[in-house]
């Protein structure tokens, strides 16, 4: 059965009659049409699925229709998953990006699985991160977060300040700093939302230009979830992270299969 596009970016309600998969398919084919629509290539704008409060099952059908990129919000569900997700991500099937807060004191349980952060929103929070990556040995992929809305509800460095502290985790050894990651405004008002994006696609373009040491892969964009990616995709997005729109509203709604 085809899977229909939602009559607009806010009506995906839970629909417990299709699975994962079908949801899944349903998602990507809205990102593809927001990408032409945008006059972009479909393949520029990648789709992470947010998976909080979602169980083993549940990411394994995911990542069976066709996930690559998965996020989690919390460290302690991140740290639950991880006995039973660790040979996806050994053998490479998907890459895991926190996307949540984090504290500086849950670095060493985020980085056992994670492959990415895209929370940053602090020079102590990179420091931390770049310690621990130097002890192991490894280069950590992640991105500044930014508050582009300015709503006290949001985490995430203020966007006046976000050049400066890129520069600052660019230069971090054990770090790759790939780009930039905002949670939209939460409103009504389409072009409010859109200029938030805007804005982060502004700070991306300033730190690349600046061409201070480290900023040279910072290009990635994380922004838009199921409510709003055709505006972020519209202002150049080349990551969305979706969950509602692939789970439905509570862990469960949707069969897995």
């Amino acid at each position: 059965m085809p899977s229909p596009t939602p009559a607009s970016p806010l009506d995906v309600p839970a629909e417990p009659s299709r699975t994962i998969a079908d949801r899944y398919e349903a998602v990507r084919a809205r990102i593809d049409a927001a990408a032409l629509a945008a006059g972009r290539a479909p393949a520029e704008v990648r789709l992470l699925v947010a998976t909080k409060t979602q169980g083993p099952a549940a990411v394994r059908a995911v990542v069976a229709a066709g996930a690559t990129l998965i996020g989690e919000n919390r460290v302690q569900e991140l740290v639950a998953k991880a006995p039973d997700l660790a040979d996806l991500v050994a053998d490479g099937s998907v890459r895991v990006h926190m996307i949540g807060h984090l504290q500086r004191n849950k670095v060493n349980q985020v980085l056992a699985t994670a492959t990415g952060v895209e929370s940053v929103d602090s020079l102590a929070l990179a420091e931390a991160l770049a310690s621990r990556c130097a002890r192991e040995g490894r280069t950590l992929d992640v991105m500044v977060q930014v508050n582009v809305s300015g709503e006290e509800s949001k985490a995430g460095v203020g966007p006046d300040d976000a050049p400066h502290l890129s520069r600052q985790v660019a230069a971090l050894e054990g770090l790759r700093l790939t780009g930039f990651m905002t949670i939209g405004a939460n409103s009504p008002d389409t072009a409010l939302v859109r200029a938030g994006f805007e804005r982060l696609r502004g700070i991306r373009d300033e730190v690349l230009a600046s061409g201070a040491p480290g900023t040279g892969e910072a290009r990635e964009l994380s922004m838009g979830m199921s409510g709003d990616l055709e505006a972020a995709i519209a202002e150049g997005a080349t990551i969305v992270r979706v969950g509602t729109a692939v789970f439905g509203a509570r862990a469960g709604t949707i069969p897995v299969a």
